[in-house]
């Protein structure tokens, strides 16, 4: 078989329906695969980091491996950011990239560039494949390694010869490889100790992060915390793990987190970290944790454990499974004391009131979308006050999905986010949640999401300015703006209707209903931009 038929083979028999890339030069012969494979779907998109970011879309709402394709030299340089972002997120991913030829590598050649070495740093693994012979092994490998252990991107970089060229093929082989077999199950005795310490505290909490819904534990948790009675607070990236309705669920912590959150982390005597890296953002690096708690911290990547602070018990493994064991022997506890205390603690929220306005208010509108949408819609943020308020007022509970760019934050990964949940998750709701910066990165992909023919429902924040760095400048810099406004800021819905997208303009939240009404009762996909106060604060 050609190598390039091979891996289209390959994809399709890793259950990847949908990839998202641009052909060039260099990679024109995975092109002419697809074309001959109709079994794998091919998005153009129109720029390639985009495909990333939608590739990451597709794995995350498909709770599946996401791939994307892009050409070689500036098609595999445009494709990094998107890298960089689902690597920081820990999302599996399989980037395949084309090359010169063999021959011509290290000669400077027309659109070449050593991907391979600049990629080395945010990839989980990368291949430069110089034999075809290999090609089998290697994306057997790649599969093996982006979706096991902490998931993330690999990367295989394959010249146009090698492409072309034709093996002898019989399927994948089976993976082992040396030093790489990821510790899934948990050491024993580290469960028995978290179960025993546990037993004692009187102020437990769960800190659940984004690996909860990683690692696909989020039933595991659930059950967790309701067996034992033990309170959980979430990170920005595990959001939509545990149901916010739930009498259990405390708060959002973080940089952007509320307030009362740090109040419950200098009160609490037990801390069980699930899934959650213990980033600066979302944690403040513990800086007001009770330094007399006993501290539980369970991740897939043993690096990651006392990275940030010292740990006190460590376990290493699946959190899936590990929660499954502890499922089978955590007992309820007496925590309603404890329970009645953080509820005193959270604050009330005020009842929604839509008023007509002069501009309308980015937190309304969730509130509104909320109760519109039914529960197992996808929220795909955008990075800036549009991320945080995303978070903070739209209730996830049942199977909502919050997803973003929460480590690298990445500006523009929303709109192909949001494209790439469509194909992931089809029967699923999809809202864009988005500000006038970000849209701005990656704005042609509109284009994309008009050819797909996919509903995204993209709820534009327009401040006509980058809102979260002006909150930052007058916070840091007492009022320095310079450079956060648009001298000239397009008219987004003429764009949007360009695309034949049909749209509105809403400038008072007594617009939001209606409006929001109408983009669910559309065929296809909608975009709407809500005119904001330019003083309007994320918080």
């Amino acid at each position: 078989m050609r190598v390039a038929d091979i891996v289209i083979k390959a994809l399709k028999d890793e259950g990847i329906t949908t990839v998202f890339g641009h052909p060039g030069g260099a990679n024109l012969p995975l092109y002419d695969a697809l074309r001959l494979n109709p079994g794998v779907r091919h998005v153009l998109v129109r720029n390639e980091q985009a495909a990333a970011h939608a590739a990451s879309g597709y794995a995350r709402a498909g709770k599946k491996t996401g791939a994307c394709f892009a050409t070689s030299g500036p098609g595999a340089t445009n494709l990094m950011t998107g890298i960089a972002t689902a690597y920081m997120d820990s999302i599996p991913m399989i980037v395949i990239t084309g090359q010169v030829k063999s021959d011509l590598i290290g000669k400077d050649v027309f659109q070449e560039a050593d991907v391979v070495g600049a990629t080395d740093s945010f990839t989980k693994h990368n291949y430069l494949v110089k034999d075809a012979e290999e090609i089998p092994r290697i994306l057997a490998e790649a599969f093996y390694i982006a979706r096991t252990g902490r998931p993330g991107p690999v990367l295989i970089d394959i010249p146009r010869d090698i492409l072309d060229a034709r093996i002898h093929f019989s399927g994948l082989p089976e993976v082992d490889i040396q030093g790489y077999k990821p510790t899934v199950a948990g050491h024993s005795g580290q469960i028995k100790r978290v179960l025993q310490r546990l037993a004692e505290a009187r102020r437990p909490i769960i800190l659940a992060g984004g690996g909860v819904i990683s690692g696909h534990a989020v039933r595991e948790l659930r059950e967790f915390a309701g067996k034992g009675r033990i309170p959980v607070i979430n990170t920005l990236m595990g959001l939509g793990s545990f149901p916010m309705g739930n009498d259990l669920f405390a708060g959002m912590m973080g940089y952007h987190g509320t307030d009362h959150t740090r109040e419950i982390l200098m009160m609490t005597d037990f801390v069980m970290v699930a899934g959650s890296r213990m980033s600066d953002r979302a944690t403040l690096n513990f800086k007001g944790l009770n330094p007399d708690a006993m501290v539980v911290h369970i991740d897939i990547d043993p690096a990651e454990i006392g990275k940030v602070f010292d740990h006190q018990i460590p376990v290493v493994g699946d959190l899936k499974q590990i929660l499954g064991k502890l499922n089978e022997k955590v007992t309820p506890m007496d925590t309603r004391e404890w329970l009645q205390t953080l509820k005193a603690m959270k604050p009330e929220e005020p009842p929604l009131k839509i008023e007509k306005t002069a501009t309308v208010c980015p937190k309304t509108a969730m509130r509104v979308l909320s109760g519109k949408v039914d529960f197992r819609t996808i929220i795909v943020a955008d990075v800036g006050q549009n991320q945080i308020i995303a978070a903070r007022n739209f209730p996830y509970s049942g199977e909502r999905m919050y997803m973003t760019s929460g480590g690298l934050g990445t500006m523009g990964y929303s709109l192909p986010a949001a494209i790439g949940a469509t194909y992931g998750a089809p029967d699923r709701t999809v809202v864009s949640v988005v500000g006038d910066g970000g849209i701005q990165m990656l704005l042609a992909e509109l284009g994309t999401l008009r050819q797909s023919g996919n509903k995204v429902i993209v709820m534009l924040f327009n401040n006509n300015r980058l809102g979260m760095v002006r909150e930052l400048q007058d916070d840091q810099f007492g009022g320095n703006y310079f450079g956060v406004e648009w001298e000239f800021t397009p008219d987004f819905l003429k764009i949007a209707q360009a695309f034949d997208i049909q749209g509105k303009r809403i400038f008072s939240n007594h617009e939001l209903e209606k409006t929001i009404e109408e983009a669910l009762a559309a065929e296809g996909p909608y975009f709407i931009e809500c005119m904001v106060d330019p003083a309007d604060n994320c918080l």
